[in-house]
């Protein structure tokens, strides 16, 4: 009475018979992992609401900051979250603000959320801002921003003006006066 084709995959009764789903081509970066927004590679490093860092961070995967950084800021991927101040510049592929940067910020794909407030030239290969968002200073399309971004922490430390190092070398302190001879009493 009921014949099942070979061909057609078996379907439960009572459930209606859904499309087939064509498969990802090979090579795909969607069928290796889903798509999670602001996120790249999987669970970010996080700088804590109540955590302040002085010096330079590298991160080769992504960055989640609630806290604050006086420093600048290297990494794959950066979230700035609505309370973090990150006052340095920011290097990264792909950073969403919605928080305070204060200082230049040079990414491929740059997100500025209706709460931030930026204070420093934008380099970039896409922009996108949202309505109330707050930016002073200067964006500029790269087909390549991060051309000049420090590789590693030690070429951020080497940059002058980097916050917590200094901008200049110490001068050189002056030799101590020669002590006076004693005078005869005689």
């Amino acid at each position: 009475m009921f014949v099942k084709s070979s061909k057609e995959p078996e379907q439960p009764v009572n459930q209606p018979q859904q499309p087939p789903v064509a498969a990802p081509a090979a090579g795909s970066a969607s069928s290796a992992q889903p798509k999670r927004a602001g996120l790249r590679n999987g669970t970010p490093s996080i700088i804590s609401a109540d955590l302040i860092v002085r010096g330079a961070l590298f991160s080769a995967g992504d960055v989640q900051i609630d806290g604050r950084v006086d420093g600048d800021i290297r990494a794959g991927g950066l979230i700035v979250g609505e309370k973090a101040v990150i006052v340095g510049d920011v290097y990264a592929e792909e950073i969403v603000v919605r928080g305070r940067v204060e200082g230049g910020i040079s990414a491929r794909k740059v997100s500025l959320q209706s709460t931030c407030h930026v204070e420093g030239n934008i380099l970039h290969e896409a922009l996108s801002v949202e309505i109330g968002a707050y930016f002073e200073g200067n964006c500029r399309h790269s087909d390549n921003p991060l051309a000049n971004a420090p590789e590693n922490v030690a070429a951020i430390e080497r940059r002058p003006g980097t916050p917590g190092t200094p901008s200049r070398p110490a001068a050189p302190s002056a030799p101590a006066p020669a002590p006076k001879p004693a005078a005869a009493v005689g």
